[in-house]
């Protein structure tokens, strides 16, 4: 696996595999031909048929800025090696071609292209969580001490930079009111239900805490703020959501944060090595049930849990998140993924309750929960996996004008 540096990415929305990788792609390209008179950049499959409400568009106008770049949208063409490509061309004043390249935003703000299938070096040794799970029970250690001996001590710097951006990002979304950019006109909701949970008994009262710091996050990154993709820009409300929660209610130290942060980190990670964290490739199960299982983690590690209920807890997050489409109306992150936000954070909260209840033995393990999740999310039909070809995208209201 990479270092969880390329899984955590601070960025701004709306999408990381829509807007990030594009963006990442689009300066790569125009590093290697800043000598070319003009571009073009022919967006295929997911990044077309979404890339307007995603703003893919602008992130690749902004980097060629100042040059000629046409955009050629093929929403019907899918290649092969992902449904997120996009071909650059770069040509001289004769209209020559230069160079060529395609690549693949595989999610998170990874990119790739038909030579490489990661963009780092691998520096853990471990292929899935059963293997990890026996070096920890060799070694008497726990999931956060696993990542910092293979990340060394420098990634508890990262990972406060990490913490510090996402708590801003709640801070941020929950002054913020009014309308969300897009057709939709979406009003916000996080500073009312925070506001309106500060008069609620207790059990009310806190989970109107943890829906307000979920969808403070997320519509931060819907108004294309800035947010930490966790593992995604689409989910990046579930994760900082949990652990501000467990800051408040269960009064979790900053290193107890960061810890969990590694360990959720760890378990993004196999999720991407081994299946996918792209709404594109395998559905919103990848996105939002991945973020719900790292989230699931970190909580039950904030409780004191075993690697045993930890693994538990995880496995939760994403079997309950199984063949979870992906069909944002308009192409914008907004329905329904906002609210999936705030509930794959309450689910994560659940999962902690159940697993720490439990000794943490069970049938199913989080690695077959991750190769089943993969399968499924190739089995469903493309017009499912972020299209806005299906689903709630063409048959829920829409605005008149």
């Amino acid at each position: 696996m990479e270092s969880i540096r390329e899984l955590y990415r601070i960025g701004h929305g709306p999408s990381s595999s829509h807007t990030m990788g594009p963006r990442k792609a689009s300066e790569w390209f125009l590093n290697k031909n800043k000598h070319a008179n003009h571009f073009e950049v022919i967006l295929y499959g997911s990044l077309a048929a979404t890339g307007l409400g995603h703003l893919t568009d602008l992130a690749i106008k902004d980097i060629f800025k100042d040059f000629q770049c046409k955009i050629v949208w093929e929403p019907k063409i899918f290649l092969p090696k992902h449904p997120n490509a996009l071909k650059f061309s770069a040509f001289d004043s004769n209209n020559s071609v230069l160079d060529e390249w395609t690549a693949y935003s595989v999610g998170g703000g990874t990119i790739v292209d038909d030579e490489t299938e990661t963009e780092t070096v691998q520096i853990y040794p471990h292929k899935n969580l059963q293997e990890i799970m026996n070096w920890c029970n060799q070694n008497g250690k726990q999931y956060w001490e696993y990542v910092e001996e293979f990340e060394g001590s420098e990634i508890w710097n990262f990972l406060e930079e990490v913490w510090v951006a996402m708590r801003e990002s709640i801070a941020r979304g929950l002054t913020r009111d009014g309308v969300l950019p897009g057709i939709l006109k979406l009003p916000r909701k996080a500073q009312s239900y925070y506001n309106k949970g500060k008069h609620y008994a207790t059990p009310f009262k806190r989970r109107a805490q943890l829906f307000s710091y979920a969808l403070a996050v997320s519509e931060e990154n819907a108004a294309g703020g800035k947010i930490v993709a966790a593992p995604t820009c689409g989910a990046c409300g579930v994760l900082p959501a949990v652990l501000e929660y467990a800051g408040k209610v269960y009064e979790s130290d900053k290193t107890s944060i960061l810890r969990a942060l590694a360990t959720a980190g760890l378990i993004g990670n196999l999720i991407k090595r081994n299946a996918s964290i792209s709404g594109a490739e395998v559905g919103c199960q990848g996105e939002v049930g991945t973020a719900c299982a790292m989230a699931s983690a970190a909580s039950a590690q904030l409780l004191g849990g075993t690697i045993y209920q930890i693994e538990y807890s995880a496995e939760m997050g994403l079997e309950h998140h199984l063949g979870l489409t992906c069909d944002p109306v308009a192409g914008l992150v907004q329905i329904p993924c906002i609210e999936r936000n705030a509930f794959a954070a309450e689910r994560a909260v659940a999962h902690t309750t159940y697993a720490i209840i439990s000794d943490g033995r069970h049938r199913i393990s989080f690695d077959e929960v991750v190769e089943t999740m993969y399968k499924t999310g190739i089995d469903l039909q493309s017009q499912y996996r972020e299209t806005s070809m299906g689903g709630l995208a063409m048959h829920a209201a829409m605005p008149k004008h």
